[in-house]
């Protein structure tokens, strides 16, 4: 018979120790000791070399694949953001704010799918989920949902009723019956998603689960839920904002680059379909610190409006902020331009935005960002119709970018007439209609934008 005991558990990391502590020696955070029920298995016994059960090894070529085919939801951004739908038999989960929306798109992705689907809730009744659903007008009458906590539960009622799809909201909210602490724990959230993963693998059923997240922003949990899963999606936002953006920080079936861009309406969530529109102000007049750049995330190109302000310093430390860009990169390239420009910036405030609450790692951003700084600091507006792309070196150079042609093809649709690019990229891309300027350093992008 199996043997309990007690040990108090990190909920952040899910290091164990049998007496409690103040700070986790393996996550460095404080307070997150909690006591908990530990039931240990008996002991394997003596081990066998001639009798064993198990899978059997076979060879790589053998392996049919027919069985982790993809399922497309219908949902264009979903399924691009997943690599073309979702894998059968894989584990997704979806982390986000709380009111982000997750409840909100997972109920989405289920009506618009066609298959058979069991949405298990363990936060609302079955009334508040037909309230949601008549106002996002459900079009998949297969939908069948259950409030339920107990996993043993939700893996019987799946076995009698066999969907394609499970949904799980939240896994913070199952727990395992012969484990005797609450719902939420590291042991279970740990023992749930090992039993939803183990009914996923066998009968080739795709489950997202819902997570949520810290006051930090990461997954609330142990970290080995994030290594048990296939997938793990942020939805993402500002509460100023009616966009949502959906990333993967982790795909075994697909890239991570892909982002999927969602508008928030009174019908529910709708898709983007030109970013760049969205990313985008159309001003009726001609004002300094703007400037257009275009970015690329995945396999999708877009424009995205920097806006700069830069000003006298009111108090004695200049301030720098940047919403949107990292703040660490801003310094660097007000220092590139103080050395190699000669612009003196150290005695001025500094602010940098992204317009429509967009985050970009795409280092092509740089140059857009030094035009609508250097447009901010001499007050003189940026002529319309002008884009920007590439990375800045610490000497001051223009560095390539990837996939020029692709990001000057957005340019011209949009009605941009030139573009500033590195030099030897005009070589790569095909003929255009837009004028193409290549530069190599940072001061002759100056002279050709205001001389």
């Amino acid at each position: 018979m199996a043997k309990q005991k007690t040990a108090y558990v990190c909920q952040n990391c899910g290091a164990k120790s049998p007496k409690w502590i103040g700070k986790c020696p393996s996550c460095n955070e404080w307070n997150t000791y909690e006591e908990e029920i530990i039931i240990s298995s008996k002991s394997p016994g003596i081990f066998s070399q001639t009798n064993f059960t198990g899978n059997k090894p076979i060879l790589i070529n053998a392996i049919e694949n027919s069985n982790y085919s993809r399922l497309s939801t219908s949902n264009n951004e979903f399924d691009r953001v997943l690599g073309g739908g979702i894998v059968k038999g894989s584990v997704i989960l979806l982390g986000g704010e709380p009111g982000i929306g997750k409840s909100t798109l997972l109920l989405q992705v289920a009506q618009q799918i066609s298959c058979k689907v069991l949405y298990v809730s363990g936060e609302e009744n079955a009334e508040q989920i037909k309230l949601r659903s008549e106002r996002l007008k459900s079009g998949n009458e297969e939908i069948y949902f259950l409030s339920e906590i107990l996993t043993e539960n939700i893996i019987n009622h799946a076995k009698n009723i066999k969907p394609e799809l499970i949904i799980i909201d939240s896994i913070q909210t199952l727990r395992v019956e012969h484990v005797e602490s609450s719902a939420g724990t590291v042991t279970q959230i740990r023992e749930s998603a090992n039993r939803l993963l183990e009914y996923a693998k066998e009968n080739s059923v795709p489950i997202i689960l819902v997570g949520h997240i810290t006051k930090d922003g990461s997954i609330a949990g142990p970290k080995v839920l994030e290594h048990i899963v296939d997938t793990v999606l942020q939805f993402e936002g500002d509460n100023n904002f009616n966009y949502r953006i959906l990333r993967a920080f982790k795909n075994r079936f697909g890239s991570t680059t892909e982002m999927g861009i969602y508008e928030m309406q009174q019908n529910g969530l709708q898709e983007v379909k030109n970013p760049s529109e969205m990313l985008m102000s159309h001003h009726a007049e001609q004002y300094s610190g703007i400037s257009i750049c275009s970015t690329i995330e995945g396999a999708r190109a877009f424009l995205v409006e920097v806006q700069a302000l830069v000003s006298t310093a009111a108090y004695g430390t200049p301030q720098r902020s940047s919403t949107g860009f990292d703040a660490k990169r801003l310094n660097m390239l007000l220092a590139v331009l103080e050395k190699r420009v000669g612009f003196k910036l150290s005695t001025k405030d500094v602010f940098l935005n992204l317009a429509g609450g967009l985050k970009v790692k795409d280092t092509a951003i740089d140059l857009a960002v030094i035009c609508a700084i250097l447009s901010s600091d001499v007050d003189r507006a940026i002529t319309l119709q002008t884009c920007f792309v590439g990375e800045v070196g610490l000497s001051g150079e223009i560095r390539q970018a990837q996939r020029i042609d692709q990001r000057i093809s957005e340019a011209e649709k949009l009605g941009f007439k030139r573009i500033f690019i590195p030099m030897q990229g005009k070589e790569m891309t095909k003929k255009t209609s837009i004028e193409v300027i290549e530069v190599d350093k940072v001061e002759h992008v100056f002279n050709k934008l205001f001389s």
